[in-house]
């Protein structure tokens, strides 16, 4: 049974009417070639892929360090019969035209905006997942009319990296090649992962896996370095959205003092804690976040 924490109004298990029918990846990828608008925006930094699917409100999801759009393929799979759902692939120097070494932090908020604008979105909301709450707490914070509500999954403000992570980022930004090519990275995973994917075939599994070792290596250690010079907290007071915080209990890398100092600096906060989740509820427990999504940004867009 999945449940959301009673900090949060809202409700939901998975036995709920949005939750009832299992999503299959196998289904939700075939769909996603089949049905998704892809394309490509020029940023004047780097040339972001993006991809567009359903119909209704605009919902932007924002990946995280070692994420890409096709990583929210389920979620969205869900979400796509209430919102028009677009997500994008972050700056990784492969055939993108980014010169990793001179961005900064800012220059992925703007990216964001540029998106936007591509897509002649005035207005929408967020969902930022992991390190993408960053983007997110920033776009929030400098453009706020340009969005209604938001959501940070597995969300923090600032997220200094240990000693030991930040040698290895300092190191590995001069290496070409993929982050899975590093000898320990797939027992990482395996480690701080493997347990909530149990619960799904293991076609998840393997397309988790996959996706977080095609990360090009250079790009996912330069977003480290950024993430620890990173500090968020004094702009969360002027960010005056109604955001929802979705937790997973069992998350390993995002732990209580992330969360209680978004809960402290945010004036209009709400949580909601999926049971049995880990960081990757987009993938898996895809229903149970959907709904928990829906349920929060409809009821504002009724009118």
């Amino acid at each position: 049974m999945t449940t959301l924490a009673s900090a949060c109004p809202l409700a939901v298990s998975e036995e709920g009417p949005d939750c009832s029918k299992r999503l299959i990846l196998r289904e939700c990828l075939d769909r996603w070639q089949r049905e998704v608008q892809h394309g490509e925006v020029d940023t004047g930094r780097y040339r972001g892929r993006y991809a567009v699917w359903g119909q209704g409100p605009t919902l932007v999801l924002i990946p995280g360090l070692a994420s890409d759009a096709i990583s929210f393929a389920m979620l969205m799979a869900r979400l796509q019969s209430h919102f028009r759902c677009v997500s994008y692939d972050l700056p990784d120097g492969i055939n993108d035209g980014a010169r990793l070494t001179t961005y900064r932090h800012d220059d992925l908020t703007q990216d964001l905006f540029a998106l936007l604008d591509h897509l002649h979105i005035r207005e929408c909301c967020l969902l930022g997942s992991s390190f993408g709450s960053t983007i997110a707490l920033s776009a929030l914070h400098q453009r706020p009319d340009r969005f209604d509500h938001a959501i940070l999954q597995g969300g923090f403000a600032r997220r200094p990296l240990a000693v030991a992570e930040e040698f290895v980022a300092s190191w590995a930004r001069y290496l070409p090649g993929r982050l899975g090519q590093l000898p320990f990275v797939r027992r990482v995973i395996e480690h701080n992962h493997r347990e909530p994917f149990l619960q799904r075939d293991p076609d998840v599994w393997r397309f988790f896996v996959e996706r977080s070792c095609q990360a090009p290596l250079r790009a996912f250690a330069m977003r480290l370095l950024m993430l620890h010079r990173l500090d968020l907290r004094p702009i969360l007071p002027t960010i005056l959205h109604p955001m929802l915080l979705i937790c997973g209990d069992r998350d390993p890398l995002v732990g209580k003092t992330c969360e209680q100092e978004l809960k402290q600096g945010l004036p209009n906060v709400a949580r909601a804690e999926i049971e049995g989740c880990g960081h990757q509820p987009h993938q898996t427990h895809p229903e149970v976040m959907a709904e928990v999504v829906r349920q929060f940004l409809l009821p504002a867009r009724s009118g």
